[in-house]
């Protein structure tokens, strides 16, 4: 089915840079940026109905599909036009490295949302189960054991907050944190459904 902007395709000014508009690519659950490329409008209908992103090579002269050689795709969910209507924000899911040089995004230090990081290494953790993750173990255990921790690392983290100082505060919170994730994902959730819940208490005023 194909991808329904949230933004009126008519409203992009393809004049402004020679029938091109710029599209920075930007990771759907970390928000980091990944990579800026160009669109015509055939890169952004094709685009618009694979869900893939599809860009113009201005070197090569013709679109291209980001993986189609390294199958490391960008999964779009979806679009956004700036103010000036000559740049799309694109909001995808990657499928392995970005960059060609096997990095996730082609600006190195480029910031993103680490819990969110966290949680996408979780889920892959729960899918994979390593030998020696500690994470591995965790599943193991089994839900009751993993739920288990999450109340030992509240209590922690209420007991700290209280007779320690900031610094072991800190450390029980990220321990929390942690073992919440596992716990989610042993549901079969993830960190989006509890934000997903805050969004909307929040919408709600």
């Amino acid at each position: 089915m194909p991808l329904a902007p949230s933004f009126d395709v008519a409203a992009i000014d393809w004049e402004k840079q020679g029938g091109l508009v710029a599209a920075v690519v930007q990771d759907a659950a970390t928000l980091r940026v990944l990579m800026v490329g160009w669109m015509d409008r055939d890169a952004l209908a094709r685009t618009l109905d694979t869900r893939r992103a599809t860009l113009f090579s201005r070197t090569r002269g013709r679109l291209w599909t980001k993986g189609e050689s390294s199958g490391n795709v960008l999964d779009v969910v979806d679009m956004q036009l700036d103010c000036d209507g000559d740049t799309l924000l694109v909001l995808a899911h990657p499928r392995g490295p970005t960059c060609h040089l096997e990095r996730e995004s082609c600006f190195p230090a480029a910031p993103g949302d680490f819990l969110a990081v966290l949680d996408r290494l979780v889920a892959r953790r729960a899918a994979e189960r390593p030998v020696g993750s500690y994470t591995t173990r965790l599943f193991e255990g089994g839900l009751r054991r993993i739920a288990q921790k999450v109340g030992e690392e509240g209590v922690e983290t209420a007991l700290a907050a209280v007779v320690q100082d900031e610094a072991a505060l800190a450390g029980e919170a990220a321990d929390l944190l942690f073992h919440l994730l596992v716990l989610l994902h042993a549901r079969g959730m993830s960190l989006d459904d509890a934000l997903d819940v805050l969004r909307r208490r929040h919408a709600a005023g």
